[in-house]
């Protein structure tokens, strides 16, 4: 077994959140990796998430986990950056709203900030950055982005967080309204999902 496979074939995520721990067990699909989640482990510490960058984040969910877990841990912490909001909710996107806000609760605090700020101006972006911790090594990280407009009413029944505000003028859909499929290849999670692979495929494939 080389440094940064997983022991047994198990990788935790350092998430609770359904619709992440779905993404990320489609993206792992068929390299007969186990993924775990948070919601499999008793007494998980607490993260405070104080860090100024969504890198400074997900590095410490990853490494927090991975010291409790003793097994290898990808950690995420990605969110909605607005140019109209100076960037805002940025980190906080999932708190936007308060700690223990909805995804609609945020969303219609987002629309509320926005209103009245006319298409061309409502540019924004997802912002992913993954780390992945392994016991005694050295942390890695990637970070990917998708660029898109905050549209001034939902769009779609599928995805969570802002999926259903965040246009992709591309493919004349939001996020929400996107097959699974065509959702993981473009996304920022994804993307950088396929980041993270393209790093440790040397070492999965020994």
């Amino acid at each position: 077994m080389n440094n940064r496979q997983a022991p047994n074939n198990k990788i935790v995520l350092a998430t609770k959140n359904q619709g992440k721990i779905q993404e990320f067990k489609t993206l792992f699909s068929g390299l007969g990796i186990e993924i775990l989640s948070l919601k499999e482990f008793e007494n998980v510490p607490e993260i405070i998430e104080d860090g100024t960058s969504f890198e400074e984040n997900a590095k410490k969910k990853a490494e927090t986990i991975c010291q409790f877990t003793r097994l290898p841990t990808i950690a995420d912490d990605s969110g909605l950056v607005v140019d109209a909001l100076a960037g805002a909710p940025g980190i906080n996107s999932a708190r936007y709203a308060g700690e223990n806000a909805t995804d609609e609760q945020n969303n219609q605090k987002l629309l509320h900030a926005l209103a009245g700020i006319p298409k061309e101006k409502r540019k924004a972006r997802f912002v992913a950055y993954l780390a992945f911790a392994v016991p005694n090594k050295e942390t890695i990280g990637v970070e990917d982005i998708v660029e898109g407009y905050i549209l001034e009413s939902p769009r779609g029944q599928r995805g969570f967080g802002y999926d259903p505000l965040f246009y992709l003028p591309e493919l004349g859909k939001t996020m929400a309204e996107l097959d699974p499929e065509i959702k993981n290849q473009i996304s920022h999670r994804g993307k950088a999902m396929r980041r993270l692979f393209h790093l440790l495929k040397g070492e999965w494939e020994q």
